[in-house]
């Protein structure tokens, strides 16, 4: 099967930015859809960003134009890069790829934004 490991959150300052990555255990980002979720304390899961297996990806509105999704799939890796950080950005966020039919989630990472 396949497993999912993110990575770059941490805390930053309003303003801010960070790059989040997902890493896979084998090459499945190419084959799949994928999708970067994000859940803050006390809220629903949020879709950030979805990446269809044509390659075409679609923004959350809240995000759109601060938060863009790469890609290195030589290197197995998904990424996340975050700019003009906001404190609602504050969540643990989360890939998931869709693979045979089933969601594989990793155990997601922490992004912290606050002064």
């Amino acid at each position: 099967q396949v497993q999912l490991v993110e990575s770059g959150g941490g805390l930053v300052q309003p303003g801010g930015s960070l790059r989040l990555s997902c890493e896979a255990s084998r090459s499945i980002f190419s084959e799949n859809p994928l999708g970067w979720y994000r859940r803050a304390p006390g809220k629903q899961r949020e879709l950030v960003a979805f990446v269809a297996r044509t390659g075409s990806t679609n923004y959350a509105t809240s995000v759109k134009g601060r938060f863009t999704v790469s890609n290195n799939y030589a290197k197995n890796t998904v990424y996340l890069q975050m700019n003009s950080l906001k404190p609602e950005d504050t969540a643990v966020y989360y890939c998931s790829v869709n693979f045979n039919g089933r969601d594989v989630w990793g155990q997601g990472t922490q992004v912290t934004v606050s002064s």
